[in-house]
């Protein structure tokens, strides 16, 4: 369940709205200077624009200068969460600075919203995505919109335009987007060398991938829109559907690489514990738990209000973690 899905619930009373107009504001107009956001895009991103079943679809990139010369760079795909965007994600995790230090093509890809001939609006036009999910309350889902194919069609563009190194291709994304980077690694698992979903759901349990792809979970024991034991999620008296417990998915997942349930803690802190199954130099799945933390990209610039998305605790800084995972990992040559 996403931040703007439980604004836009039919029959919520419109008080709530108010408060939640005040929290957008927050959340839209002060993680940063709208002239550093500007300026950060005109000088080091830039936008394009494909066609996917007729319809125009644009994604955000980041390239470091290295990667415009180099042979070969990654690429880590970026999903944002309901409701937010492509500049959003990208301001809120780092992930153009991990590129930067790193050498690797940062995109981040924008979802669909009610109506794409308008421009996106966290409150009156939310993008969001198709996720494999029931979930008609999110646009992307009650269109069927064909976001597998974008991604697919993403790569392909990127290929043309850059020297990309096809065998080190990830995922990540939050809330939403977590559960669309789920939908990646089940359904285009030749193209997608390792993922790592945050706070997010995996909807399509009977969607087997061809090849087993590494993933690396993160999610807060305090998450009140992605409860870490599943069950139904409320605001107020109100029921907004059922989540499946956080271990349900790393079942699935460890199913999927055939790992027992022999684990090994591979990093503790006072409030962080990571978890690790499979071979000790390269774990198929990893799972890290923060204690009381809620429904924020943990380490990033979250100004989620605490009433709606539980506290922000993590001392972990998720793109860090999460670009150390994906460097273990290539995806295997394709017969």
């Amino acid at each position: 369940m996403d931040f703007w899905e439980i604004i836009f619930t039919p029959k919520e009373p419109a008080k709530h709205l108010i408060a939640i107009l005040a929290y957008v504001w927050i959340l839209f107009g002060c993680i940063l200077p709208a002239t550093a956001v500007n300026n950060r895009i005109a000088s080091a991103d830039q936008t394009f624009h494909i066609l996917v079943n007729d319809k125009d679809r644009e994604y955000l990139i980041h390239i470091p200068p290295s990667c415009k010369t180099n042979e070969g760079c990654p690429v880590v795909l970026i999903f944002h969460g309901g409701g937010s965007s492509a500049k959003g994600i990208l301001e809120e995790t780092g992930w153009a600075e991990k590129a930067d230090e790193e050498s690797f093509i940062a995109v981040f890809p924008e979802g669909i919203s009610p109506d794409p001939s308008k421009p996106a609006s966290f409150l009156k036009n939310p993008q969001t995505w198709n996720d494999g999910s029931d979930r008609t309350s999110l646009s992307a889902v009650k269109q069927n919109a064909p976001d597998v194919a974008f991604v697919s069609a993403i790569l392909a563009d990127l290929k043309t335009k850059y020297s990309v190194d096809e065998t080190r291709i990830y995922a990540t994304g939050f809330s939403n987007g977590a559960s669309m980077t789920f939908r990646v690694a089940r359904e285009l698992s030749q193209e997608i060398a390792a993922i790592a979903p945050i706070s997010g759901a995996d909807w399509l349990p009977n969607a087997i991938p061809a090849r087993p792809v590494p993933i690396l979970y993160i999610t807060g024991t305090a998450d009140p829109l992605n409860p870490i034991e599943g069950g139904e999620i409320h605001l107020g008296q109100r029921s907004l559907g059922v989540k499946p417990p956080i271990q349900e998915t790393i079942d699935r997942w460890l199913k999927i690489h055939g790992y027992t349930n022999n684990s090994a803690v591979i990093y503790q802190d006072e409030s962080t514990t990571g978890i690790a199954f499979g071979p000790e130099d390269s774990p198929g799945v990893v799972l890290y738990t923060i204690e009381g933390h809620g429904h924020h990209w943990p380490g990033g610039n979250s100004a989620l209000p605490k009433s709606i998305a539980g506290p922000n605790t993590a001392a972990i800084n998720a793109t860090d973690i999460i670009w150390k995972f994906f460097k273990l990992y290539e995806r295997p040559a394709i017969d």
